[in-house]
């Protein structure tokens, strides 16, 4: 996946650094990063940034990843943003529901860049 810029949502600025960390060592350390707190934070960065991918956490205060998935996919200008869920949660029925919301890829925490690669060399 060919990618310049992406946008990193996620309420801890620790799971933040270390996603950016991960998709540095898995060679994609030439992109810029952007980064929102929740996903009202994240659609409020998407009116002015154009972004090429969206990496969230599920489970933020104010907005969730679900929420965010389902704002996009209504907005015509940033629903066709690809996005990679991360999640700490193994719920088969949340999974179905975020893969009917076209999501690209629903990552389990912790986060490596193994598990990066799997889903960007697609």
């Amino acid at each position: 996946m060919e990618c310049s810029r992406i946008l990193i949502v996620d309420d801890s600025a620790t799971s933040r650094m270390i996603i950016r960390r991960c998709f540095q060592i898995a060679g994609y350390g030439e992109i810029q990063y952007l980064e929102a707190e929740d996903g009202l934070a994240a659609l409020s960065l998407l009116q002015k940034e154009r972004v090429d991918l969206i990496v969230s956490d599920i489970k933020m205060p104010k907005m969730d990843g679900t929420t965010l998935v389902r704002k996009l996919r209504l907005n015509r200008d940033i629903g066709d943003i690809p996005v990679v869920i991360i999640s700490s949660v193994g719920n088969e029925a949340l999974e179905d529901q975020l893969r009917e919301s076209a999501v690209k890829a629903i990552i389990k925490k912790p986060v490596s860049p193994a598990k990066i690669l799997s889903f960007m060399e697609e």
